[in-house]
């Protein structure tokens, strides 16, 4: 074998091929290096004495299904110039690791569509060494993104494990890239956040969150000239539990059977929009008549089919003037949880409002969550917590699917 082969084959340039040996189905090369190449690893000096070798075995790149090893007894020298007593460097590998650059790059490569264990299983090699291959590149990437450039933010909380433990998501909304995941929800979960956008000098223009109170508070105090965009998403989802609410109370108070049985089994109608009921299944009928016998109900869905138009006008004064329209409506209406949710609306208005200043939204923040999903379910959990984290960091750089 040659040595222009063990450059552009294996990415190993400098040494010489010695012999290759064939043991039990994989490929052994057999290297050296000339000593007029050896130098200090210390100073870089040339002056330097043998002090013996040290055998060391890295994988390299597969050749097809067979394993491929290096093996260089690593020459130990005394430098003439420093003192020093130490391994002369080897540059196709990274420092007390057992496999070459280009098999780590290789494992990369098939990590973009492939589990660690797809990877690992692949290789023939142990789990612990493709996640260290993974960990160290999004250490290496994606631990420190930066923040200079951000104007846009979208933020979020997702659920990672059952008994309430989150994390919380801050997203470039323009690029749509994970730019900060802290431990647990609220606004401790953001303190690092802020550290680090202050120090960035990052002039953020508008942050799309849910309603949640910590969240707004949070960036009241920590961007105070940004402006606050409710998102749609969470806004509708908030209604549709107050009528699951409505309805509930409604079956509770329901003296009659024949209510009863109508009330029963309507959730899922009231929280779809009047264009994606079934037909075939007879979903507007029973709808229909569910609203019939219960005016209350029937006000509470009519508003919710109404409130989504607040996001679709041409400008901003058509949409305030539906918006006030809409909570005057609510709380006229008599019904509890409608005047409830019309006074949380009118606290907020403008930063419901503010969509037509800056028409962004926490949805891309939705696909991402989704991605984690597979992702947790293709890995069966994360016990290394730090490096759950780093994949979310990396997160758009892949491409996850459940596949059989």
């Amino acid at each position: 074998m040659s040595t222009s082969l063990l450059y552009h084959g294996f990415g190993i340039r400098g040494y010489r091929h010695v012999r290759t040996e064939y043991p039990e189905g994989g490929v052994v090369f057999v290297i050296d290096q000339d000593q007029r190449n050896w130098r200090c690893s210390v100073c870089g000096s040339r002056e330097v004495r043998p002090k013996g070798r040290v055998e060391r075995r890295f994988r390299t790149v597969p050749i097809g299904r067979k394993p491929v090893t290096i093996v260089f007894s690593i020459p130990r020298v005394a430098c003439q110039e420093c003192g020093a007593i130490r391994q002369v460097d080897v540059p196709f590998a990274e420092p007390r690791r057992s496999y070459t650059k280009s098999f780590e790059r290789y494992a990369l490569e098939l990590l973009r569509d492939m589990t660690i264990q797809d990877v690992a299983d692949h290789l023939g090699i142990s789990w612990d060494v493709i996640k260290d291959i993974q960990k160290r590149y999004l250490q290496r990437h994606f631990s420190r993104p930066k923040l200079g450039h951000l104007r846009k933010l979208a933020i979020d909380e997702i659920s990672v494990a059952k008994g309430h433990r989150y994390l919380t998501v801050v997203l470039d909304w323009e690029s749509g890239v994970v730019v900060f995941v802290g431990d647990g929800k609220g606004a401790d979960a953001l303190k690092p956040f802020w550290k680090r956008l202050r120090r960035a000098r990052a002039s953020i223009e508008a942050v799309a969150i849910d309603m949640s109170p910590a969240y707004i508070e949070a960036i009241i105090t920590n961007l105070p000239g940004a402006a606050l965009v409710f998102d749609r998403f969470h806004i509708i989802k908030l209604f549709n539990d107050k009528l699951s609410e409505l309805r509930r109370e409604l079956y509770r108070e329901a003296t009659e059977m024949m209510h009863k049985d109508v009330l029963k089994g309507t959730r899922w109608l009231l929280l779809k929009r009047s264009e994606h009921l079934d037909a075939s299944r007879g979903e507007p009928e029973r709808l229909e008549e569910a609203l019939r016998l219960n005016k209350a109900l029937a006000i509470a869905y009519y508003l919710k089919e109404e409130l989504g138009e607040v996001w679709e006008q041409d400008d901003e004064k058509e949409a305030a003037k539906l918006l006030l329209d809409w909570i005057a409506r609510a709380e006229a209406s008599g019904v509890r949880v409608l005047k409830t949710f019309a006074r949380t609306l009118r606290m907020h208005a403008w930063q419901i409002l503010a969509y037509y200043d800056y028409p962004i939204s926490t949805g891309p923040l939705e696909g991402t969550n989704n991605k984690i999903k597979t992702m947790k379910r293709q890995a069966y959990g994360f016990r290394d917590h730090e490096f759950f984290k780093l994949k979310i960091l990396g997160i758009h750089q892949t491409r996850y699917a459940l596949v059989g």
